[in-house]
């Protein structure tokens, strides 16, 4: 009730153990919060929506000053929000949070604009989803890093400057990622045009859901350097100390509480970005999978610390363990902890404690350091000050290349704004040199060029300059590649000329070079189009070349991309992604142009003209009247034929109002009435004048399988115009009974349908035997109250047998049988009518294929017996009213500002136009019945928790 602690432990007597603990703070206002950082006499705790600056100034170990550096950032008790903190070695601060931050706010509560001029919120414009972000330490000098992740739980930059992080996927589609974070970057999360969700279908759509999850076949998305799979990723860090082994060093280490592990990411450069080489278990949960470590750091020994949160379970906001939790240390074998002492008040001693492995102590020196630095520059002649520093911090003695970079580092930042023009040209030259002379005594490693292309201005030289030195040295793609990003935010007017320079080096080979031209580019894609075009002539189609146009956002990218599709020597699996490219233009009259050329460009190659015209008229708008061009009139019908019985063909004769195909429509719908093609075609049939008319006729034919299927079929609209049909039908005594009952079982599909069978069942205007079509569907329905009431007018048969269930603590005790359970999971009735396992199943929760490894027992039983109790995010159920009064329940797929996707039990999606919706709610009651058990005897239920247990990631289920 007092919130929560920030505590010190400490270990007095050096035995290894914490025996003195001191809360620091205690407040309401920290609500678990998500992240902490000391530095100094100062810790900042992400606890959103604020994050807090705490100042011990007197050094009693109470903090004297509480600030608020931002607000109004991220929802409250959301680990989708704001976390941790850390320090760079270019002494700023790097942070990020998930997709429930939305925006940055100063302290005054005001939403703040980044160094490119962009507010920090999550609108698309320019940003989506979660980011990664750079300040100073007062929050000064705000940049967004990159964008468009689902809950990257913490950043991590090391001594290179190379940030690192994972990313967590939607529970159960084994998408974890680990990214490296290619500064100006989008990741993928969603559409970076219309923020549609990665279910939604596009062209060019990827084969895996782990691919399709992060849309890596986009343009203008970031490769990923790793996908682990499923689990629940959170703290990182990147090991540069040297107690450890030497394949530790260097490295990435990261917690996954989902896998119950701590591991090594062992790196290697790959062209412009990274490639994990190996996996190393530091820490597995072996006695249980209780173990959820949360966090890993380096101490100052160089020694590891790992926090465990200790659960049953992990995410949905759920825990099953409020008690305990432990830290580890993690050391070579009879090293005990020996922290070395820290003294920055001397040269020697700030240079110690910046080359020490931990990042608290690594602050002390840089500050120290820094201050001296500037001291020894403003009382120094500049043909002494090479001299002069390292008289003032002793020998050099570099803590491997790391610690080299450090100091480098430092070096770029030190500050001659105070010194007369004159001196600060001389003192930038010496500054220079200094850190030239040091690069080359390193013999140049990759990673050091790496952190010599990242400084903004070193020296008299400016940017563009800077890149020519770097490129007339190295030509290796990791230089070329961050030469390229440095690009994004230059506005010098040999910025063009120079992109291009980068640009006719990419050979067509390496996505992470392409993206980082592309980053370079941005706002500023003609000039850089039109130096490219301008270098290669007509040697631009090429593999390399087209990869440039396909990345491309100038004005004439269009016209070049309908070039390449009609290049029949370009193999037609290859045109979707330069269809898909079409996307990512904007729209006007040069888009246009092109999509109409490729449209009706008569290919004599069916399956490519198929194709072409397909994808193309798909992205004309809908005022693009065919009838006005017989040869483009023609050729639509040809394609209609060939596309009869698709998603294409709904869409086409949709968008261009094809009144003589409306009855392929209906066909269409009643063929498989259950089915998502049925919903698009119901919903196109009714945006259209003739439409209603058509079905009404349908419903009221002599046909009673195709009234019935049409009935069916509506039932997956909802809206009013399709509930007032089906009224009619089921209150219509002259229709059939299994029309009515048809009617009963799509209306109830509805809220507003429901209620009114069960308003007329109880009134007896409609005979019992009507409104038993719709006892199911109502029992399964997910309003309780709902449920409740058709449970007393159509009681439910009764369960297989009427044993109470025991208490979880006995359930977990049991032992069932795996291959039974494994059948009654398959069963349409009970699991498998909401969640996939491999490829079985439907896909309307998460999918379950390695919950084996997220959820123990306990977590398994609660998650089935309450469902509500955690519901994953991204899953929560949403209710929409609609403008004509009706109600739909059911997963959010996709939000854009023109449409909403929303997925029901039954495994369907439908569209509904945003301005159609007036009110859009977030349940907190799960879309999983709350009964499930009711189907299953207490044997039943342990045999389909003990199948769950199976599916783990070691058995490739």
């Amino acid at each position: 009730p007092e919130g929560d602690r920030i505590l010190i432990l400490e270990d007095t007597d050096g035995d290894g153990r914490s025996d003195k603990t001191i809360v620091y703070y205690q407040g309401k206002e920290l609500i678990s919060p998500q992240g902490i950082c000391v530095l100094g006499n100062k810790v900042i705790v992400s606890a959103s929506p604020n994050i807090w600056v705490f100042t011990d100034e007197d050094g009693d170990d109470k903090p004297d000053k509480q600030e608020a550096m931002f607000t109004n950032t991220g929802d409250r008790q959301h680990d989708h929000s704001a976390h941790s903190f850390v320090f760079g070695p270019d002494g700023k601060l790097y942070w990020n949070f998930g997709n429930n931050g939305h925006r940055v706010c100063d302290k005054d509560g005001n939403v703040v604009v980044d160094k490119a001029g962009n507010k920090v919120e999550d609108t698309g414009n320019p940003y989506r989803q979660g980011m990664v972000f750079r300040c100073n330490l007062d929050g000064s000098e705000f940049e967004v890093l990159a964008h468009n992740f689902r809950n990257n739980y913490e950043v991590c930059v090391d001594s290179f400057g190379n940030i690192w992080q994972s990313d967590n996927d939607d529970d159960g589609n084994k998408a974890v990622r680990i990214n490296y974070v290619m500064e100006g970057g989008n990741y993928g999360y969603v559409d970076e045009m219309t923020g549609a969700g990665w279910q939604s279908p596009r062209t060019n759509m990827e084969t895996t859901i782990p691919e399709r999850h992060w849309h890596l076949n986009d343009p203008g998305v970031v490769p990923n350097v790793l996908i682990t799979g499923a689990g629940a990723p959170s703290g990182i860090c990147v090991y540069e100390g040297d107690l450890l082994p030497k394949p530790f060093h260097g490295n990435v280490l990261h917690c996954e509480p989902g896998q119950n592990s701590v591991r090594c990411y062992r790196m290697e450069k790959d062209g412009a970005g990274f490639k994990c080489v190996e996996t190393v278990e530091v820490l597995k949960g072996a006695r249980d999978n209780w173990f959820r470590p949360a966090d890993v750091c380096v101490a100052p020994d160089g020694s590891l610390f790992v926090s465990d949160w200790y659960d049953p379970g992990v995410g949905g906001h759920a825990q099953g363990d409020t008690g305990r939790g432990r830290i580890f240390r993690v050391a070579p074998k009879g090293k005990k902890y020996d922290p070395p002492s820290v003294d920055t008040s001397t040269g020697p001693g700030a240079f110690a404690a910046l080359q020490n492995p931990a990042q608290s102590v690594r602050y002390l020196g840089h500050v120290a350091a820094q201050q001296m630095l500037d001291r020894v520059v403003a009382a120094t002649k500049a043909d002494k000050l090479e001299e002069a520093i390292k008289e003032a911090f002793g020998d050099w003695d570099f803590r491997g290349d790391a610690g080299f970079a450090r100091w480098v580092w430092l070096v770029s930042l030190t500050n001659v704004n105070d010194l007369v023009p004159e001196t600060r040209e001389k003192i930038d030259s010496v500054l220079f040199m200094v850190i030239h002379r040091l690069f080359d005594e390193h013999n140049s490693p990759e990673h050091m060029r790496a952190l010599l292309s990242r400084a903004k201005r070193i020296g008299d030289l400016e940017l563009v300059d800077w890149i020519k030195v770097l490129m007339a040295r190295r030509s290796e793609e990791d230089v070329l590649g961050l030469c390229a990003v440095a690009l994004r935010s230059n506005n010098e007017e040999a910025m063009p000329r120079t992109w291009v320079e980068l640009a006719v080096q990419h050979d067509g080979k390496d996505r992470w070079y392409l993206e980082a031209l592309g980053i370079g580019a941005a706002n500023k894609w003609d000039a850089c189009l039109d130096a490219w075009l301008e270098k290669v002539g007509d040697k631009w189609n090429t593999p390399a070349g087209r990869d440039i146009i396909w990345r491309s956002r100038a004005q004439k990218t269009p016209r070049l991309l309908a070039k390449i599709i009609l290049d029949e020597t370009i193999a037609t699996d290859e045109l979707p992604r330069y269809l898909r490219a079409f996307d990512f233009q904007a729209k006007g009259p040069e888009r246009d142009a092109a999509l109409v050329q490729i449209a009706f460009a008569g290919f004599d190659d069916a399956e490519r003209r198929k194709l072409v015209s397909t994808e193309a008229l798909k992205r004309l708008g809908r005022g693009f009247d065919v009838t006005k061009d017989p040869g483009a009139q023609a050729a639509l019908g040809q394609l209609l034929d060939e596309v009869r019985g698709t998603s294409q063909f709904v869409d086409l004769v949709s968008r261009f109002h094809i009144q003589t195909r409306y009855g392929e429509l209906l066909a269409l719908a009643q063929q498989q009435p259950d089915g998502q093609l049925a919903v698009e075609a119901m919903q196109a049939l009714l945006e259209t004048s003739e439409g209603p008319r058509l079905i009404d006729k349908a419903l009221t034919s002599g046909d009673v399988a195709g009234a019935t299927d049409t009935a069916i079929a509506l039932g997956g609209v909802a809206n009013k115009e399709a509930t007032d049909m089906l009224m009619r039908a089921l209150v219509d005594v002259s229709r059939h009974l299994e029309i009515r009952k048809a009617a009963a079982r799509s209306l109830a599909k509805n809220r507003r349908g429901a209620e009114d069978i069960l308003a007329m069942v109880k009134s007896e205007m409609i005979p019992h035997e009507v409104a038993a079509g719709a006892a199911f569907t109502l029992h399964a329905a997910p309003w309780p109250e709902i449920r409740a009431e058709a449970g007393k007018l159509f009681p439910p048969p009764p369960s297989k047998n009427d044993a109470p269930l025991p208490p979880i603590a006995e359930l977990v005790k049991r032992r069932g049988d795996a291959i039974r359970g494994k059948s009654l999971f398959a069963n349409a009735a009970t699991c498998a009518k909401c969640h996939k396992v491999g490829d079985e199943g439907k896909e309307v929760g998460p999918a379950l294929s390695e919950i084996g490894d997220k959820l123990s027992l306990a977590a398994m039983y609660e998650s089935i017996l309450f469902p509500s109790a955690g519901i994953a995010h991204s899953y929560e159920t949403y209710s929409l009213r609609l403008e004509d009064g009706s109600a739909v329940n059911g997963l959010l797929v996709s939000k854009t500002p023109e449409e909403i996707v929303i997925r029901g039990e039954d495994a369907l999606s439908r569209t509904f136009k945003t301005d159609e919706v007036d009110e859009m709610k977030k349940q907190t009651i799960s879309i999983m019945p709350a009964d499930l058990q009711k189907l299953m005897t207490v044997e039943e239920l342990v045999d389909v928790v003990e199948y769950m247990t199976t599916l783990r990631k070691a058995k490739g289920r």
